[in-house]
């Protein structure tokens, strides 16, 4: 445990760490402490390199089936067979191989530069010094624009504010100081600790490094990643066990056939190679590679929708997904504190845009936009939020920031919509002295001159209840004077603050004696000038996305670590909380809620709810294992370091490209590159359609497959010729695997995809439906197959072209069958014939491929067929439609997916 220095007063830290308040450590002292603690960093992930992640590949029930098939064919002597299935096996390792390592190269290109210097006092010499050589006992320096280098328990400050939104949430920098606090405050409300990773948005600090690499509250969250259990996806955890079961059934199947050849008087060898035939048949072959190649092409149309995918099996996850638990802050919000509403004594003024673009204007009641220098109110507010203020705007490349604190910023954006651009602002009224904001003090006030009338000028901002006791007056529209009427100022500051705005009140006065600038000259000399109320606001397309969500059955919960005031206010712009007698008080939960909640109550409240505000990252990983404990796929979005544990806990962990930490990019399964949670219902749209196409190969292969296995075992039984071969066999499984199955991984996303309810997780791979269809198509396969052959040797036919014609059969049952297998609902004929350009063009190379391989003499040769006669074609054409025939009748007549 991690020992508690917020407790501590701060000349105790000193005397624990043995160090010194002023001087610091000396340099040698500080070279011992770096060999003994090791350096600043956090540890470094072991990915294993690239034969690891070929290996990792290989790691699937399914491919040890194929891996076992492939050696007891080349035991056999059957080295082309064998070389074919594990040739498939081989295909599919370097494609998931591949693929993750595009993951990764670019997961690499998103990485942004990082601060690799910290400045520290040593032996009495400030001094610059690379971030992993910080120690415990180090005197760290930190000022607006720096990211504080490790745990640090302050015992100086001035004016010190610290954005700790990427560690706890909390969307407003937070005011620090050094008084001594309990033992058992939480992370988010240690005011005198600033944490490794957080970013300083204004003010000065000193203070003594506590805790370094692994140590530090980071680290904490380092750790709970690393204990994070990653889940299997759910089709993969479905393949998994159906590959168990699929091997118990072929084992089984080939032992009561090798059983029955002995028993017959069969030949040991012959009947042994019948039933590896039978298991090879029974295998299929294409599966593992069509997952991955479909997975694969999802991948590709995601990164088009901007989407970086960085574990292939997370693109199906997102079509399962049935709850997704979002971060609010930079996630749901644009992390950019915008200014919403500008009151003044007279009149209410909207704020459109959004962020610190100076995109958007301020509009009356009306609609109309305000005319700023008409209304001397308004004006004199947005000068005063724009004049005493300390941030900076900064344009690189479009992309608008901010060096400084987020509610200053908005301030000077507000101004500039209104007509008050900051430099405007700096040079008629340039600053000549500050009274800096502090937490006893609230507020913040500045000394102008006005370069145009050349008097001078005050300027103030803070919290209401401070600047309006400041106040004698209020200013009028057209810049009258009229006494302060406090109760109607507070009841708006009250009606604002209701709606979990951010209210600051800003005031103007003259002075009279620029030497005489101070507290008590204030006090009762100012003009209230009006409010302006701000947020974090939702992104444009957030709310929009939050409703396609709940159309498509997915539930959208908020956690936050900020506080229930603004989470609410936030959620009820997203849709995200329940109508007024809906159980409302049930909708938000908070960290102290979720903290006495019973444990069998927990699971309950969890699911009720819509928003957990003031969460820490424990509870953000307990809340998602609640809810994957019902049953749910939870998909879990984020881009702070508070939200890492919870991103690698989750079924599918979706982290921000360009304002998320890099610990919650490495824990993330999706990088979005836009930060746009409307970004993740194109991509659930996209997973929801290779999900599709995923189970329209399977339910494409099983029967075929399964049938293939039937003709062998029913040969046997009957004591009878092999109809076919299991080079035959073999060229059938991976030759339509690949020209028609793997089609599928093309088809496009069926209408009304984002309409319906998602998979119930529950619900097995093989449904009774599907069950069924394979054993249709599988019982007319055999049928068909095993007229065709006997009715060709009877008519006089060698073996070689009967054993061709139910090859044939075989294909042409699997084409046709593949056009209904394009949609799981539709017919054919409604989805439109050619509406998929790629499995037209299988079916044409597969055409080719069986003509050559029935009337070429090396292919003769090579698999055992023959030429066969037009009549024969004709047989083969009329037995497979029938049996498209009866599938379509099935599917007619269930009206349901399988």
């Amino acid at each position: 445990m991690r020992d508690a220095h917020h407790g501590l007063a701060a000349h105790e830290v000193v005397l624990l760490l043995e160090t010194d308040a002023d001087r610091g450590l000396g340099t040698d002292e500080a070279a011992r402490r770096l060999q003994r603690f090791g350096p600043n960093m956090l540890p470094a992930a072991t990915g294993g390199g690239l034969l690891w992640r070929v290996l990792r590949q290989f790691h699937h029930p399914l491919i040890y089936v194929l891996i076992a098939a492939g050696a007891i064919t080349a035991a056999l002597g059957e080295y082309v067979d064998s070389a074919v299935i594990l040739g498939v096996v081989l295909v599919n390792a370097l494609v998931g191989s591949v693929q993750e390592s595009k993951a990764e190269a670019a997961l690499e290109s998103l990485r942004s530069m990082v601060r690799t210097t910290a400045r520290v006092v040593r032996g009495g010499r400030e001094q610059a010094v690379p971030s992993e050589d910080l120690v415990p006992g180090d005197l760290v320096l930190v000022e607006a624009g720096d990211k504080v280098p490790a745990d640090v328990r302050l015992v100086r400050v001035a004016e010190l504010r610290v954005d700790e939104s990427a560690l706890t949430g909390e969307s407003a920098p937070v005011a620090k100081d050094e008084v001594v606090l309990d033992a058992g405050t939480a992370v988010a409300d240690r005011r005198n600790m600033v944490h490794s990773g957080t970013l300083v948005a204004a003010g000065r600090g000193t203070g003594i490094a506590v805790a370094t690499g692994a140590q530090t509250e980071l680290g904490e969250i380092h750790r709970l990643v690393g204990a994070a259990e990653t889940l299997a996806t759910p089709l993969t955890a479905k393949l998994a066990a159906f590959s168990k079961v699929l091997t118990v059934v072929i084992l089984a199947l080939a032992a009561v056939t090798f059983a029955i050849g002995l028993v017959r008087g069969q030949g040991a060898v012959q009947t042994f190679t019948a039933a590896v035939a039978l298991a090879v048949g029974a295998i299929p072959e294409g599966l593992p590679a069509a997952v991955t190649i479909t997975l694969a092409i999802g991948v590709g149309r995601m990164a088009g929708r901007r989407a970086v995918i960085r574990r292939l099996p997370a693109v199906e996850t997102l079509g399962s997904t049935t709850v997704i638990c979002s971060d609010k802050t930079g996630t749901l919000t644009e992390n950019q504190m915008t200014v919403h509403t500008v009151w003044t004594p007279e009149a209410t003024f909207t704020v459109t845009g959004s962020g610190y673009a100076p995109e958007g204007a301020v509009q009356s009641r009306q609609g109309t936009e305000a005319a700023t220098e008409a209304n001397r109110a308004l004006w004199w507010c947005l000068l005063a939020g724009a004049g005493c203020n300390d941030a900076v705007l900064t344009d690189e490349d479009g992309r608008w920031g901010l060096v400084g604190d987020p509610t200053e910023g908005a301030m000077l954006v507000v101004a500039g919509k209104g007509g008050l651009a900051a430099n405007e602002v700096g040079e008629r009224y340039p600053r000549i002295d500050t009274i800096p904001f502090s937490s006893e003090r609230q507020y913040m006030a500045t000394l102008h001159r006005d370069s145009t009338a050349g008097d001078h000028v005050v300027l103030a901002k803070g919290a209401v209840e401070r600047v309006a006791a400041l106040c004698r007056a209020q200013i009028t529209a057209d810049g009258g004077v009229v006494a302060l009427d406090r109760a109607v100022v507070l009841r708006a500051a009250e009606d604002l603050a209701a709606q979990g705005l951010r209210v600051l009140a800003t005031a103007v006065g003259p002075s009279a004696d620029p030497d005489r600038f101070g507290e008590e000259e204030l006090s009762g000399s100012l003009v209230l000038t009006g409010l302006q109320a701000m947020l974090d606001p939702p992104r444009p397309a957030a709310a929009a996305a939050v409703g396609a969500c709940h159309t498509a059955g997915i539930t959208v919960k908020m956690i936050t670590g900020d506080h229930a005031a603004t989470a609410s206010a936030v959620a009820a712009r997203l849709g995200l909380l329940a109508e007024p007698g809906e159980d409302g008080q049930r909708r938000l939960l908070t960290g102290a809620d979720l903290a006495v909640l019973p444990a069998h109550a927990y699971p309950d409240a969890v699911e009720r709810a819509r928003v957990f505000a003031r969460v820490s990252p424990e509870q953000k990983l307990r809340l998602v294992e609640a809810m994957q404990g019902r049953g749910q796929v939870v998909a879990m979005t984020g881009d702070g370091v508070n939200d890492a544990p919870a991103l690698r806990r989750a079924n599918i962990g979706i982290a921000m490209g360009r304002g998320g930490t890099e610990v919650a990019k490495d824990a993330s399964d999706m990088v979005l590159t836009d930060d746009d949670f409307a970004t993740i219902e194109a991509a659930v749209e996209e997973g929801r359609g290779v999900f599709d196409n995923l189970t329209k190969f399977i339910v494409w292969t099983l029967p075929t497959n399964m049938g293939e296995g039937l003709v062998i075992l029913l040969a046997i039984l009957l004591g009878s010729t092999l109809p076919v071969l299991p080079t035959q066999i073999l060229w059938i499984n991976m030759t339509t695997a690949v020209a028609l199955g793997l089609m599928l991984a093309f088809e496009p996303k069926e209408a009304g995809i984002m309409q319906r309810p998602p998979r119930d997780p529950a619900r097995p791979l093989l449904t009774g439906a599907l069950v069924t269809r394979i054993l249709l198509v599988s019982a007319l396969l055999v049928a068909g197959s095993w007229w065709l052959f006997e009715w060709e040797r009877r008519m006089g036919a060698s073996l070689a072209e009967a054993r061709t014609a139910a090859v044939n059969l075989f294909v042409a049952v699997e084409l046709l069958y593949l056009f209904s297998c394009r949609s799981l609902t539709r017919s054919v004929w409604r989805i439109g014939l050619l509406s998929n350009r790629w499995v037209v063009g299988g079916v044409l190379a597969q055409a080719v491929g069986q003509l050559a391989l029935t009337y070429v003499p090396a292919m003769n040769h090579l698999f055992h067929t023959a030429p066969i006669t037009g009549q024969a074609w004709l047989r083969i054409l009329g037995i497979a439609a029938l049996t498209a025939l009866a599938v379509a009748l099935d599917k007619h007549l269930r009206h349901r997916p399988l």
